[in-house]
């Protein structure tokens, strides 16, 4: 804190002038925080023990008077329905629907009775001018929804009295009932403590219950108020920093005879502002924490005690304090942790989600969708004490899309209580299942150890929610109006904004990190204020209100320009005595976090003091010459050893090829044998269909190994389509569902592809086309030995389908995907395996050349059938030299295409060449 600073100058009047009676003084402040500065105040100024005065926020002091408890949002929403209940006759809304405008509804009379205003006069001004809206409406034209919507109007003074009464009855009340109970004992109150004295001191903005309190107690004799007002702002008729300390000034009576204190003169004097523009959210979170640096090397021996960074919005608070230096070793934050983003509370979420599909689902069992299923079985607070493992492999392997709970209990039979309650049904209304949450929150709870740091915040956040899911039980036990699970999970998403989860901190210590409201009556030396922008610094026009704006200016109710103006007090408020001021705002004019820079530096610029140095800079990140390197790794060894291995076991085409494609996909794949993770096929992949089409044929075509098939063999084929890929479907895609959606179309396709091809075996059968299968599905080997390899390779793959027609061996693979005959053609050697687009070429060849002893000197062909272009018939290989295309693959194209595929093989084992990543 500042020498100089509002606090210390209350604690010397309060040492100076009260001394002899400060037991009997109560000091009363416009939040609770600035409590623990002012006791730290007071303790700076005195050396002798003394008792501390009472020290209270405005809002304890006016519910003190007033003698009512107040009560949270949501307590009241369910106290207003009760009423709401009773007054409406016809046509009673449900809860959730009722919640929409009553929020509004409360905030208004809130509104009403802190500025004390007449209810009824209020109420039946905004039924007259809804009555003026709907003047010209006949009464035969006037609709059953017309008139429901005439009748709420109507009804708004009964809602609001019955409530009052209601509320004031049960002892309890919301602000504005408390603030005009308090302004309405306020006589009461003031003889009740002859003797006592009040000293109300940094407040701007008083609304009209809190003015009328003050002036009776000032009038009394029994209070004093002083004010932080700056001259430069209250002289200043159009300065909105000071727009309500000029109106108190003008028309209390107290200050028709006596001074006006305080009126300070701090923020004309030197100030070093400088404005930064950074564009995003994170980029202000990293530059505040630079800042914070320069400060520390400036001054390595000087505490953050007098630094404080505002946060203009508090999602920041996160990625702020990531970018802190790890020499900031003290820090208090005032705000809290958002129940949000509560790992406690995204578990809940995703138990509402899971529950909530499955109720709505009409099937008459209970149903979970695989995706919320496993949502919940990985989340960090289940996954390592569930023991489910097993399960997860189970759903993921056997494509469960849909699980009957019945279903999920027999695939885990070894359930324990945790695994229990995650997925007892929610059948039997909200108590009980806020009963279940509780009871897992609980088994959580046990599970995490007090003695592992980690665990032991984890805890606090599951305490947290924990609290939460109480206060939702005994408002549900007390109000049993609501028992649908929908209205349920929106009242908790509601509640779970005040479920914040303080950090522990000291005070008084290291660097201070709060909110603007937070920083009410405090000063610092240096201050980083983040968020300058339009829409979050000042917040920006919100009309959360059923009163038009017209009518809040003639009745004297605040509106977007008051708040406005309590938004400039509290910055410049931050501003006026401090000497180092930086302020951040997002460049970004556009998008979820962006807006205009705020008005605020405009005016700063604008209305510039002599003594102010004002710099503006714009910060960018820093590119980098090179958007990313590519991955090289070196063979070592042991990756020599493994190539080794691959050269014994087979090199597969596929493998070559993955190689050409990219030497580190390779690596991966081939060298650390890394395998996709293996997830729910939701939609049938393409690799899938294409194994269910394989298999389909070759059990097929199976029958005729070794045979010539005639025309009746394939129209005995056709019969069996149908059932046989509905057989492979289940064999290769187990638990998938494939009766709708996209699946059974992808059903339909996989029986098209099929018939049409057996359609076009058919049709060359019938031209004369003598076909003799000789093998399906089988994999063939061949050792290559050659002088340029270390040791020799074995050259192994897998064969669709090796047939003999009209005298001349045909080597075929099925391709799903569409291939086209320029695919297949080659029109030099060279270069061949540098070209990823010639690998059906490497591929096809590598199968003749495996077989090419099998072939009995039958002359070969090697080629595709794309089930995408069956109208092409078999693409074979071939080999265009100017005119000439050859495809039958003779000695001369086996040995071109060896000497290519052993100038790869050198690469690939050459230990001098690195695998180095090809980006695309």
């Amino acid at each position: 804190m500042t020498n100089t600073s509002f606090l210390d100058k209350i604690a010397t009047v309060i040492l100076q002038d009260y001394n002899d009676k400060l037991t009997e003084t109560v000091i009363v402040l416009p939040n609770k925080r600035a409590k623990i500065f002012l006791v730290e105040a007071l303790k700076n100024q005195t050396e002798e023990n003394i008792f501390s005065p009472e020290i209270i926020s405005i809002e304890d002091f006016v519910q003190d008077i007033s003698g009512i408890r107040a009560i949270d949002p949501i307590e009241l929403l369910f106290e207003f329905y009760a009423v709401y209940l009773s007054i409406t006759e016809k046509n009673q809304q449900s809860f959730e629907l009722f919640a929409n405008w009553a929020k509004t509804l409360l905030q208004d009379f809130n509104e009403i009775d802190r500025y004390l205003l007449d209810p009824d006069h209020v109420l039946s001004y905004l039924k007259d001018i809804e009555d003026i809206k709907k003047w010209g409406i006949e009464v035969e034209n006037k609709t059953q929804l017309l008139e429901n919507y005439i009748d709420f109007w109507k009804l708004l003074p009964k809602y609001y009295n019955s409530l009052y009464d209601h509320l004031l009855e049960k002892g309890i009340g919301y602000q504005g009932l408390i603030y005009r109970e308090a302004v309405k004992n306020s006589n009461n109150f003031s003889k009740s403590i002859t003797g006592k004295q009040f000293i109300f001191a940094g407040f701007n903005a008083l609304n009209a219950s809190e003015e009328k309190i003050i002036q009776h107690l000032i009038a009394s004799d029994q209070a004093k108020i002083y004010w932080d007002a700056d001259q430069t702002f209250l002289n200043d008729p159009y300065h909105d920093a000071g727009l309500f300390v000029r109106r108190f000034k003008e028309s209390w009576k107290h200050y028709k005879s006596n001074p006006f204190e305080w009126i300070a003169d701090d923020f004309s004097n030197t100030k070093n502002i400088q404005v930064i523009g950074t564009p995003k959210t994170i980029g202000q979170a990293k530059i505040a924490g630079s800042i914070i640096e320069s400060i520390n090397k400036d001054n390595p021996r000087e505490s953050l005690d007098n630094v404080a960074i505002v946060l203009g919005e508090e999602n920041l608070l996160i990625p702020l304090l990531y970018s802190l230096p790890t020499t900031v070793n003290a820090l208090n934050i005032t705000m809290g942790y958002s129940g949000k983003n509560n790992p406690a509370q995204i578990l809940i979420a995703k138990l509402f989600k899971m529950h909530t599909n499955a109720l709505s689902r009409t099937n008459s069992s209970y149903v979970f969708y695989y995706k919320d299923v496993l949502d919940v079985l990985t989340h960090p607070l289940i996954e390592p004490y569930a023991n489910t493992k097993a399960l997860v492999g189970i759903i993921n392997s056997n494509n469960y899309t849909f699980i009957s709970h019945h279903k999920l209990l027999d695939l885990n039979n070894n359930a324990d209580d945790l695994f229990l309650f995650l997925f007892q049904k929610w059948e039997n209304g909200s108590i009980a299942v806020l009963e279940i949450i509780s009871s897992l929150l609980l088994k959580v709870k046990n599970n995490l150890n007090n003695e592992n740091e980690e665990e032991k915040i984890a805890k606090t956040f599951v305490y947290a929610i924990f609290k939460v899911i109480n206060k939702l039980i005994n408002y549900f036990s007390k109000y049993n109006v609501i028992d649908s699970i929908e209205t349920l999970y929106a009242i908790y998403k509601q509640i779970i904004d005040l479920a914040e989860v303080s950090f522990e901190g000291e005070p008084l210590n290291g660097l201070q990190i709060m909110g603007v409201l937070e920083s009410r009556v405090l000063d610092f030396e240096t201050v980083i204020i983040t968020s300058m922008n339009e829409g979050k610094f000042p917040a920006g026009k919100s009309q959360n209100s059923f009163i038009p704006y017209d009518v809040k200016r003639e009745l004297g109710l605040p509106t977007f320009k008051e708040k406005d103006a309590i938004y400039t007090y509290h910055f410049y408020h931050l501003l006026q005595r401090a000497k180092n001021i930086y302020l951040l705002y997002n460049t970004e004019s556009e998008g979820l976090d962006a807006g205009e820079k705020s008005r605020f530096i405009t005016q700063l610029e604008v209305e510039k003091q002599p003594n102010h140095t004002l710099t503006h800079e714009i910060y960018n990140a820093v590119l980098p010459d090179t958007a990313y390197s590519p991955m090289v790794i070196p063979k070592s060894e042991k990756v020599m050893e493994r190539l080794k291995e691959i050269a014994e076991k087979g090199f597969s085409p596929s493998a070559l090829t993955s190689y050409i494609r990219n030497p580190i996909q390779f690596y991966f794949q081939k060298i650390l044998r890394i395998s996709e993770v293996e997830e729910v096929e939701e939609n049938i992949a393409l690799n899938t269909l294409g194994t269910i089409i394989h298999e389909t044929l070759r059990v097929l075509y199976e029958p005729f190994i070794g045979k010539f098939i005639s025309e009746i063999d394939i129209k005995n084929c056709i019969e069996k389509i149908d059932s046989e890929v509905l057989i492979q479907f289940k064999l290769v895609y187990k638990e998938g569902e494939i009766k709708k959606g996209r699946n059974l179309l992808a059903f339909e396709v996989a029986k098209r592809n099929v018939f049409n091809f057996l359609k076009t075996e058919l049709e060359s059968i019938k031209s004369g086309d003598a076909i003799k299968i000789l093998e399906l599905e089988k994999t063939f080997e061949r050792k290559l030995e050659h002088p340029s390899l270390p040791f020799p390779v074995l050259i192994k793959g897998n064969v669709d389908r090796i047939e003999e027609r009209n005298g001349n061996i045909r080597i075929i693979d099925y391709k799903t995907g569409k291939v086209e005959k320029t695919n297949v053609t080659l029109k030099s050697w060279k270069g061949l395996a540098d070209d990823i687009k010639n690998d059906k070429i490497i591929q096809v060849l590598a199968y003749a050349y495996m077989y090419e002893a099998n072939a009995n000197g039958k002359p070969i062909e090697a080629g595709i059938v794309s089930f995408k272009n069956l109208k092409s018939g078999f693409l074979p290989f071939n080999f265009k030299e100017d005119k000439e295309s050859i495809a039958i693959i003779n000695s001369e194209i086996q040995s071109n295409y060896l000497e290519q595929i052993v100038s790869l093989l050198s690469e690939i084992l050459d230990q001098t060449i690195p695998f180095e990543e090809k980006i695309v």
